[in-house]
């Protein structure tokens, strides 16, 4: 009997113990946001691939960019609906790519769209990776 409560106490103990979490590893977790929300969806602009690089560019205005020219993804359409909430999604790159971080811009639906780098201000279109 002295052994099963050693052992029904031993067990007690083990179960109730703490584990250690790296410190790094739990502020990565904290930090790392993978959608930023941009608004709610207002229209979007098409050019062709005669315009820019031989890309079809679809320019989005959203509530907060609120001016096409601050944010384009590749496409000939847009799915979206007018109010739908956007957000910006972070993804990384293929291993053997860039090894940067591409990004996609979606609804709460399944839409979504691969962000380019292209943008436009001041009548000129310009390579830029942030928003």
């Amino acid at each position: 009997m002295r052994k099963f409560l050693f052992l029904l106490l031993m067990g007690i103990i083990f179960s109730c113990s703490t584990t250690n979490k790296s410190s790094s590893l739990l502020q990565n977790e904290q930090i790392f946001i993978s959608r930023r929300y941009i608004g709610n969806f207002i229209n979007y602009y098409h050019t062709g691939p005669q315009i820019i690089g031989d890309v079809d560019l679809i320019w989005i205005k959203t509530t907060i960019y609120n001016t096409y020219g601050k944010i384009s993804a590749y496409g000939k359409s847009c799915e979206f609906s007018a109010g739908d909430r956007i957000y910006l999604k972070s993804l990384y790159s293929a291993p053997g790519t860039s090894k940067e971080w591409e990004y996609q811009i979606e609804n709460d639906s399944s839409v979504s769209y691969r962000v380019s780098e292209y943008r436009y201000a001041n009548n000129v279109f310009y390579k830029s990776r942030s928003l």
